[in-house]
């Protein structure tokens, strides 16, 4: 556990940088009052507890890969979290309890777990970003999140002053949410992920995957299979950052999937005379998820719809919002305001954004 004492000389090193857009997958930002850099979780801490005392806000980045941060930057602290590291903390009959820190790059890690034979993040491979990222949005793709496997987050507590660790029913997990989403009270620093000691896949739970690997729901195959054909799937939506593709400059998934009411449910179907029935599956509580995607297309935007300079929907997948060289923030926020009011007036569902919104609003 890092040292938290008042007296703790562990300081993260500054750096110089004209904007943030250096650091996030979008190339989008402005520029930062300060920027650190924190290789160790003290130099972390010790960062956030020094902005605190002076009153000062601190924006951690990571991977970068899910936020936007508005033209006029973040006239704060911006923490560029470097902290890397995995470690098998226990075998039992429950399984591999493995450690990461919070700045591992999330798909080495996953790569990794799957190296020494362990299972249950396979499906979340090609996803971008950092493995402390992943609690915050309870990352998920391919019908699993990081909440199946989460046994633990450590954390730093600026309110308590002191680092804790949360179990799994304290994360208040939801559908691409936490207890740490749009809250700066936690600095996530470690998470502990319970995993299979197997080279076998957890349940193969999502359709499209399913029909990939040829097999049926439920069913499992080797690991490393899944993960092989997740990344297959996910680069031809544009969904594994690649330098050469503008398609992957993006924040992936910019709208989440609309969990409707059954009464909710009832009126969009009254509005599919001439859209066909869209796809659909149950969530929790007698309501329905309904895919943002199709409900994008059925407004009238296609992929690579273009409503302003710089910026366009992906030519690859409706749900991924691009910069395409040139373009603002204010300019994707737009062109995202104008796909979320065409739904609200085609179907009279609200989208919401998935990403973190730093110093701007939809």
């Amino acid at each position: 556990m890092p040292d938290v004492s008042a007296d703790s000389p562990a300081t993260a090193s500054a750096v110089h940088a004209s904007s943030l857009e250096a650091y996030t997958t979008l190339r989008l930002g402005g520029k930062a009052g300060a920027v650190t850099v924190a290789s160790e979780p003290d130099e972390a801490v010790a960062t956030v507890r020094s902005a605190a005392r002076r009153g000062e806000p601190v924006l951690v980045l990571a991977g970068g890969s899910n936020v936007v941060i508005g033209d006029d930057g973040f006239p704060g602290t911006v923490l560029l979290l470097r902290t890397r590291g995995v470690k098998i903390v226990k075998r039992d009959s429950r399984g591999v309890l493995v450690r990461v820190a919070a700045g591992e790059p999330w798909d080495e890690f996953v790569a990794t777990t799957l190296g020494d034979g362990l299972a249950g993040l396979e499906a979340l491979s090609g996803i971008p970003g950092s493995a402390g990222a992943t609690p915050i949005q309870n990352v998920g793709a391919y019908g699993t999140e990081v909440a199946r496997t989460i046994e633990a987050v450590h954390v730093y507590d600026k309110e308590a002053d002191e680092v804790k660790e949360l179990s799994l029913p304290e994360c208040g997990f939801a559908y691409r949410s936490s207890v740490f989403k749009n809250n700066d009270r936690w600095l996530v620093l470690e998470v502990d992920f319970r995993l299979d000691d197997s080279t076998v896949s957890a349940p193969v739970r999502y359709a499209e995957l399913a029909r990939q690997l040829g097999v049926e729901i439920g069913e499992r195959v080797a690991a490393d299979r899944v993960r092989e054909t997740v990344l297959k799937l996910r680069a031809s939506k544009g969904m594994v950052l690649d330098p050469e593709d503008l398609d992957t400059r993006s924040v992936g998934s910019f709208f989440t999937n609309p969990v409707l009411s059954a009464q909710q449910w009832a009126e969009v179907q009254d509005r599919l005379v001439d859209a066909g029935e869209p796809p659909s599956w149950p969530a929790p509580n007698g309501t329905v998820k309904v895919p943002a995607a199709w409900l994008i297309e059925k407004a009238g935007f296609a992929k690579g719809y273009s409503g302003r300079d710089g910026v366009a929907i992906s030519s690859k997948h409706t749900l991924a919002l691009t910069h395409r060289g040139g373009g603002s923030t204010e300019a994707l926020l737009d062109l995202a305001r104008e796909i979320r009011d065409g739904v609200r007036d085609r179907f009279g569902v609200v989208l919401h954004p998935e990403p973190v919104l730093v110093n701007c609003e939809l």
